[in-house]
């Protein structure tokens, strides 16, 4: 069964009232939200969640502001970044674009402004519709090109990612190698052992976390559908 993802957001947010609020609108918006009161949670939140983008408050009264938290972020994944703020100096501002904001909403602020600007920079950035989606317990980011199953990080390379990329977007389609290597390669007519080394190296790391999802299907190629036990 293949799950299309909805654009994630992480929302870090001090006040719980605001946090709350911020979230229950969100998530009414058709968003999948996760909300943390502070930083600490962050690398686990990027990691595990895999966020389209980051909402960000620029004072935080424990441990990094929002502006360490954006450097930090960036060191992590290339999403886009909205700040939200009480203060609306323009030095405040102008050092929020200079760690890389996407935009920056100042407080108080009403719901649809929020909602048209989150929708604006995930428009801006190829995300409305997010790059990540769910095939069975496999997750993979296409934006991040990050694959995990169960959990546990695949630590794919770059063929096998877009080997299983191919693969998962339309599971149960039969994919030949010819296929194969003219999708992931840009190949016609080369060697077909190319496919097979691959595949049974990305089946390894898959099958370490559970069982078969690539199968092969005699005389025809290769297709992504439901596991059975290693």
């Amino acid at each position: 069964m293949l799950e299309m993802a909805i654009p994630r957001l992480l929302l870090i947010e001090d006040d719980q009232s605001l946090r709350e609020a911020v979230t229950v609108t969100l998530r009414r918006a058709g968003f999948e939200v996760r909300a943390e009161p502070d930083g600490s949670g962050l690398a686990d939140a990027v990691a595990a969640f895999h966020p389209d983008l980051a909402i960000l408050d620029v004072r935080l009264p424990r441990g990094e502001d929002g502006f360490g938290l954006a450097v930090r972020l960036r060191t992590m994944a290339e999403i886009p970044i909205v700040f939200v703020t009480a203060a609306d100096a323009i030095d405040e501002r102008l050092r929020g674009f200079e760690v890389g904001a996407d935009d920056y909403i100042v407080k108080p602020f009403v719901a649809s402004e929020l909602l048209a600007r989150v929708r604006a920079v995930l428009r801006r950035s190829g995300r409305l519709t997010s790059p990540t989606y769910q095939v069975f317990d496999l997750l993979v980011d296409e934006a991040n090109r990050t694959a995990s199953r169960s959990g546990h990080d695949l630590q794919l390379t770059k063929v096998e990612f877009d080997l299983l990329a191919v693969l998962s977007r339309t599971p149960g389609q039969v994919f030949s190698k010819a296929q194969l290597l003219s999708l992931v390669w840009g190949f016609d007519g080369y060697d077909n052992n190319l496919v097979e080394v691959h595949i049974s190296a990305l089946r390894r790391k898959l099958e370490a976390n559970g069982g078969r999802l690539i199968h092969t299907e005699r005389g025809e190629g290769y297709v992504l559908r439901s596991p059975v036990p290693p």
